[in-house]
């Protein structure tokens, strides 16, 4: 027999979401009870719904629920159809958004990674506890604090890592080569990750600013790098790479775009929903230069701030843009404070460049029948024009003024690296090499390299090549088509010609397995600057900034878009 709940119970339940749903949606600034037209009736006629159905679940469903899980699922799935930078921040999480905006946490600075059951330290940050405490990439964590990690996820295990500054952690790991775990005791530290983790002279007095996200003082440390490369080292151009850089914090934008045009230009402008919101955003300060040639290098991974940077100094004609087509990130958003400490992350206006010409690529606000987004099309692909008259165009990332193609690795390359034959070899390199010459200087010998092809030959992974991924979508296609039995054995002479080897793989592909070795190597030596310094050579982005800014004529011939390589 059904028994029917207390009407009291009922009553106090309605009561308590109701009020814990207004105080939410007060936080959110959607009760402004102004006019009809303000969809307040719709907006309080489904709140009563979810209140109700909310209040359904708690007394009736079969099973314990959680009211917390509910709301946020209910949270999430809402922004989730707005867009992908729209957030419901809780404040468990606060600490990771503040990673996030800051680039500051507390820890023991190292990245860590997955590899299969275990979690392996992977790339220690010089100069910080794991790396002073002598703990090294491949160590596998086996126990924090005398907790055994068995079973343990990575993102489990980074928050047993992270804590407040000063302190105190125990670590033991398991390292190749020790017969003996390794115990180690750190002092946790505020961790700052560098937004310029590297700046030099590379080339023949060219400067190279390598620029990887957008947090507090990014603006700053760019500014101090160009005057030491400029006014100290003397060069005669700079490269600044954002290639892979997702974007950041509005302002620092700005600010470097600040640091290489005069005071009081348009640097970019926002503009939303909220009038009042829509702002100009101009260089405020002096610049620190405004004449060394300047090359920007950009990618398809480049995002948000970083095309507001790239796409500032290309309509300003201020710099020549080389690399892929970026990622078209036009959005902004706006931190809003919730009840209870949490947070909402919100896109509240688009931006545009000085030319008046907004990047964003896709249009989240008219999705396809099976909710999925599609990119501005052709037909609605506007042409504005740069300082200088140069035409440009909106609706999809900045377009370079030279585009270069993306290097794809080949497939046996992507399984040394996702197998970690790559990274054990060079653990293993290590152990038997004490030190190696400078980290640009470095470079594997071809005994060397047949030592590597005999070293991985036992080693246990596979992959399938472009090749045979088609001749694969071929034979599926044949049969559902029925013509798959009328070509099945001419199908199967060809899956012989094309079956990889690995051995043929790796001799075929030589020069880019040894320039991954090479990178993973050096960074066992010369951390994060290594893997920097160790590509100055064979990047073919860099290689063409540096031609661009030592030659005027090439230089000129890329800003015209006239450039023959």
């Amino acid at each position: 027999m059904t028994r029917s709940p207390d009407p009291s119970m009922m009553k106090k339940y309605t009561k308590q979401f109701r009020f814990w749903l207004l105080a939410l949606l007060s936080g959110l600034g959607l009760f402004s009870f102004r006019s009809p037209d303000d969809n307040f009736f719709e907006l309080s006629r489904n709140l009563d719904i979810f209140t109700t159905v909310l209040r359904e679940l708690t007394v009736y469903y079969v099973d314990p629920t959680d009211p917390k899980l509910l709301v946020e699922e209910g949270i999430n799935s809402m922004l989730e159809s707005l867009d992908p930078y729209t957030q419901f921040i809780p404040e468990e999480e606060a600490e990771d958004y503040r990673f996030i905006t800051t680039g500051q946490y507390g820890g023991i600075g190292a990245l860590i990674g997955q590899r299969g059951e275990d979690v392996i330290i992977t790339d220690p940050y010089e100069g910080f506890p794991a790396q002073k405490a002598g703990l090294q990439a491949g160590d596998i964590i086996r126990s924090i604090d005398g907790k055994s990690l068995k079973g343990k996820k990575y993102d489990e295990v980074s928050k047993m890592l992270k804590g407040q500054p000063k302190t105190p952690i125990s670590i033991v790991v398991e390292r190749k080569g020790s017969k003996e775990p390794v115990s180690q005791t750190l002092s946790r530290e505020e961790i700052t990750i560098r937004n310029v983790p590297y700046y030099g002279v590379i080339g023949n007095e060219i400067g190279y600013i390598r620029l990887g996200s957008f947090t507090d003082d990014a603006g700053l440390e760019v500014k101090h790098a160009v005057e030491d490369l400029v006014q100290k080292k003397n060069v005669k151009g700079i490269i600044l790479d954002l290639r892979g850089n997702p974007g950041g914090l509005l302002n620092e934008a700005v600010n470097i775009v600040n640091v290489f045009i005069d005071k009081g230009q348009e640097v970019v402008s926002t503009r939303g929903k909220v009038k009042e919101w829509d702002k100009v955003y101009r260089s405020l300060n002096p610049s620190v230069d405004t004449k060394t040639p300047l090359a920007v290098l950009v990618s398809s991974g480049s995002a948000s701030a970083a095309e507001i940077v790239s796409g500032a100094l290309q309509d300003l004609d201020r710099a020549v843009i080389i690399g892929q087509r970026t990622f078209g990130k036009g959005l902004v958003q706006t931190t809003r404070p919730l009840t209870y400490n949490s947070q909402l992350k919100i896109t509240t206006a688009k931006y545009y460049i000085p030319s008046g010409r907004c990047i964003q690529a896709l249009d989240y606000s008219h999705r396809n029948p099976d909710g999925s987004v599609g990119k501005v099309p052709d037909s609605l692909i506007s042409e504005f024009k740069t300082r200088k008259g140069r035409k440009v165009y909106d609706g999809g990332g900045i377009t370079p003024d030279f585009t270069t193609e993306f290097p794809a690795l080949s497939s046996i390359s992507q399984a040394l690296i996702n197998n970690y034959i790559i990274f054990d070899y060079a653990t293993e390199y290590k152990m038997t090499h004490p030190a190696i010459s400078s980290a640009r200087g470095f470079r594997i010998s071809d005994a060397e390299y047949d030592d590597f092809i005999r070293w991985q030959s036992d080693k246990k992974y596979d992959y399938t090549t472009d090749s045979e991924k088609k001749l694969e979508e071929l034979k599926e296609k044949a049969e559902k088509e029925k013509y798959f039995d009328h070509i099945k054995s001419e199908y199967e002479t060809v899956k012989k010609m094309l079956a990889h080897d690995k051995a043929t793989d790796l001799q075929l592909n030589k020069e880019e397995v040894k320039i991954l070795l090479e990178n993973e190597i050096v960074s066992r030596y010369y951390y994060q600057n290594g893997r920097i310094e160790t590509s100055f050579d064979d990047d073919p982005d860099i290689l063409l900034g540096i031609r661009a800014l030592k030659d005027q004529n090439v230089y000129q011939a890329i800003l015209n878009r006239t450039f023959q390589p």
